[in-house]
This record gives structure tokens, sequence and C-alpha cells, in this order.
């Protein structure tokens, strides 16, 4: 038995049906590769739960939900060797990334089908600053939509980036966001119009609103995380218990007089025993599990600490 948990929970998602509604809209994402495709899955999921969140109407979730799903559509057409480079892009190579937005767009625009659902792959890097691409509009110039998938795109890539495998360490991500979500005032020699100056002053690059929904999220995850990794706890100490009973048997076993005893003693460590657990090595298997508790337990800890970290965080 293994502790499991899921950044991305999906309970939103089959609620909505969504496997049924967005049947077609989803073989779309077969043209992807594998990483583009999880990653555009895990948007799709946040953007959900934050539509949940901001107790958005089910049509609307459903609809936002979709737009999450293609919003990288437009990498099917970006060379390989750009999207997969782990080091930092050139320049040239940044702007031939950024395409994907507008290509995504077209992508929608061409298929009659997909067409209610094109702002999901247009606005998901545009600012309320004004900085984004690929258009660089402000504040309510993007839609909603597209105000949310940011939020969640930025959040799973940076998951991605980091390959968490536990939400330990999750508040750094959270606070590259809150710079992201920070006003920046404009400097003089980017010579902006007053009102992109004014916007500049009062707007980072993502909403404010959506990112507290997102720490809401990202606190219950850890929560349901703690969850997870007490339930294993049970388990080894359940094993822990077995394994310290076969130990006890077999220490008795080796001082018995008489045959009797020692047939008692074995037939209860034979009982206790489990598949592929010997009395040469059931000692090391009980030390595993030892340890295996001592760190769950470290781990509880931190994860409890993290929860404490995000709730001090200042948006």
């Amino acid at each position: 038995m293994n502790e499991t948990f899921d950044f991305y929970n999906k309970t939103s998602l089959k609620s909505y049906n969504l496997n049924e509604t967005m049947r077609y809209q989803l073989s779309r994402l077969d043209t992807l590769d594998v990483f583009t495709r999880k990653h555009s899955e895990s948007v799709a999921n946040i953007t959900c739960r934050l539509c949940e969140h901001l107790k958005l109407n089910p049509t609307f979730t459903v609809y936002c939900t979709t737009c999450a799903y293609l919003h990288d559509i437009g990498k099917m057409f970006i060379p390989h060797e750009i999207l997969q480079k782990k080091g930092k892009l050139t320049n040239e190579e940044y702007e031939i990334m950024k395409t994907h937005a507008i290509r995504g767009y077209n992508i929608c625009m061409a298929d009659p089908l997909l067409q209610p659902y094109a702002n999901g792959p247009l606005y998901h890097h545009e600012a309320l600053n004004g900085t984004g691409y690929p258009h660089g509009v402000t504040i309510n110039e993007i839609p909603l939509e597209g105000q949310i998938i940011r939020v969640a795109d930025e959040y799973d890539a940076i998951v991605n980036k980091r390959q968490y495998k536990s939400h330990v360490g999750i508040s750094d991500t959270l606070k590259i966001l809150i710079e992201n979500a920070t006003p920046v005032p404009a400097k003089p020699e980017e010579h902006l119009d007053k009102k992109l100056v004014k916007i500049r002053k009062k707007y980072g690059k993502i909403n404010k609103k959506i990112l507290a929904q997102l720490f809401k999220i990202v606190i219950s995850d850890i929560e349901y995380e703690i969850d997870c990794v007490k339930e294993y706890i049970v388990y080894l100490e359940q094993q822990i218990k077995r394994l310290e009973n076969v130990k006890e048997n077999y220490d008795k076993y080796k001082i018995s007089m008489t045959e009797k005893d020692k047939i008692y003693y074995g037939e209860n460590i034979k009982a206790l025993l489990s598949t592929g657990e010997t009395v040469e090595n059931f000692n090391n298997i009980l030390n595993d599990y030892r340890n295996a508790y001592k760190v769950r337990h470290e781990k509880i800890d931190n994860l409890y600490n993290e929860i404490n970290v995000i709730k001090h965080l200042k948006i």
C-alpha cells in the first residue's frame, strides 16, 4: 500500500460530465506531445476548480474549462526543438514560441465546433497591465476566461518545471505568482501613454482575486495530501505492530525448551509473515517500516508548516 494524492483533483470535472460534452474538443489534444497534453489537462482541472471557487455558473464553468483544455493547441505548430528545449529560449526562439497563441486561435476559428472556445488560446498569455501577448491588451479587454486560465497556466507551468512530488515547498510557487500580481510602475524610458502608466501603477500581470482562490485550492490539496499520508501511517502502524509480534514470537521460539513450544511459536510466525517475508528478512523489513513511519510524520509536519506559510502570504 502507498499513499497517493493528485495535485489536480478531477472530481469537479466528473461532476460536469465533461468527458461527454467535450469528446470532440479533447480529441484535438491527441495532436500534442505528451508533456503539453498533460499540461493542458492539468490547467483545465485547475481552471474548473477556480470557476467553482469563484462561484461561477455551471455553463460558464464548462465553457471556461473547455477553453483551458484548448489553450495550448497552437503548440502543435511549434518546432519540437523549441517546445522541448530544457534551457532558456533565445529571443528568436521565444518569438516563435509566442506565436502559439495566435496559431491556436486560428485553429479554433477555422473549425465551427471549436470557434466558441477561441478565447482560451488567444488570451491566456495576456496580462492585466498590458505586458502580455499577442496583443498586449489590458484589464477589461481580457475576458474572464483568459484571466482565469492565465493563473492556472502559470501555476501548473512552475509546478511542472520544478517537478513537485509533494506540496512541500509549493509556497515558493505562490510567491512567484504574487510577484506577478503585484503592480510594477512603468519606467520613464518606456514612453507609455498616460492611460497605460495608470494601469501599471494599479495592476500586475494576473488577477489578484483569482489568485486568492488558487490559494484556497492549494491549501485544500495539501490537506488532502496530509489525509493520504495519515492513512498510509495507519497502514505502517499495522505492519510495524504485526512484525513486532513476529519478532516477539521469534525471540520466544529461539529460547523454547520444548518441541511443543517451538511448534507453537513457529506456527504463530508463519501466520504473521506476509508474502515475501521470512525469518531471515523480517527484521530488515520492520526497520524499513519504522523508517518510513518516521519520514511520513516529518512530511506531515512539513505540510502543516506549508499551510501556515501560505496562510501568511499577502496577495
